[in-house]
């Protein structure tokens, strides 16, 4: 009967238990690490439209309450002209990152004035990229 016991022992010390995941702090700083990639991403859309490299203080002071009020800019499925294409997808794209910096965001809590501010910033840029597809929309005959 102890050599039962003894061949238990042998085989639960030879599995590993359960793995421990990433700690709290490990998975913030992931956060914050993808928050900083895609807004860094944002601000190089940013400059390849011709925009300034981070929004206005004045738009950042009233910003979007959330990324679809900062796609309402144009009008409901408003013809996007060749011309436009490439400055239209610019700002999809950054429409789209700052979903996901928002997402993460609030995932960090309301709290995490790092994370909320690059929210914020996403959202505004959203929304100056959007009244930047709809102008050249609008210039296009």
């Amino acid at each position: 009967m102890r050599a039962g016991y003894l061949v238990v022992a042998l085989l639960l010390s030879a599995c590993p238990g359960p793995s421990k995941g990433p700690s709290a702090s490990e998975i913030r700083m992931q956060k914050e690490n993808e928050i900083t990639a895609l807004w860094t991403q944002i601000r190089g859309w940013r400059r390849e439209a011709k925009m300034d490299v981070d929004p206005s203080p004045i738009m950042i002071a009233a910003p979007p309450k959330s990324v679809m009020d900062a796609k309402r800019v144009c009008p409901e499925a408003h013809p996007v002209p060749s011309t436009c294409a490439d400055v239209c997808s610019i700002a999809e794209n950054i429409c789209d990152n700052a979903e996901r910096i928002c997402t993460l965001a609030d995932e960090l809590g309301k709290q995490d004035d790092f994370a909320q501010g690059k929210c914020t910033s996403a959202k505004t840029s959203c929304r100056e990229g959007k009244q930047r597809c709809c102008g050249c929309s609008d210039k296009e005959p």
